[in-house]
């Protein structure tokens, strides 16, 4: 499959929704690039892919 770029809030509605409420619009608007696509992912990646992109926008913010 190819590389698939798509919406952080696109991966938690679909796999997590859960999650929608705890993240902010900045979160949930950053662009992810998925290797093997949407269709490929578990809900136990989506929370791996929340966890790193949090983390590297914290990362961001504090430089």
């Amino acid at each position: 499959m190819d590389m698939e770029t798509v919406r952080l809030s696109r991966i938690v509605e679909k796999l997590v929704p859960e999650l929608v409420p705890f993240l902010t619009e900045r979160e949930l608007n950053l662009n992810i690039v998925l290797r093997d696509g949407l269709a490929l992912l578990e809900p136990d990646d989506a929370m791996e892919i929340v966890q790193h992109s949090i983390e590297q926008q914290r990362e961001m913010l504090l430089q």
